[in-house]
């Protein structure tokens, strides 16, 4: 199998790279760094392709680990108006109610 095969990816990750690799170029990046961009992170979020007679595979603890700090990180570089904020409503005294 030749370097840069993509043979042992099933079609989900090959559908996550695309999409990834387009949102790439919305933002500016040439096509073929979008495209080396997007299958990197395909391959950091699911270890590797997941299709038989991979080498070793990622465990699935590691990959929830490892999904849940990329998703951390995305909401914590988001803008904070684009999150909504519950406000606590005003504690009431006991004082106040004895009255």
């Amino acid at each position: 199998m030749p370097q840069g095969s993509k043979v042992k990816y099933t079609a989900k990750q090959k559908r996550q790279a695309e999409h990834i690799e387009k949102s790439y170029e919305k933002r500016g990046t040439s096509k073929k760094t979008a495209e080396k961009r997007a299958w990197q992170t395909v391959n950091k979020q699911s270890g590797g392709g997941e299709k038989g007679g991979t080498g070793s595979r990622t465990p699935a603890k590691a990959k929830k680990a490892s999904r849940q700090e990329s998703g951390r990180r995305a909401a914590a570089s988001r803008k904070t108006g684009t999150r909504t904020v519950q406000k606590k409503a005003p504690r009431k005294r006991a004082s106040a109610a004895a009255k």
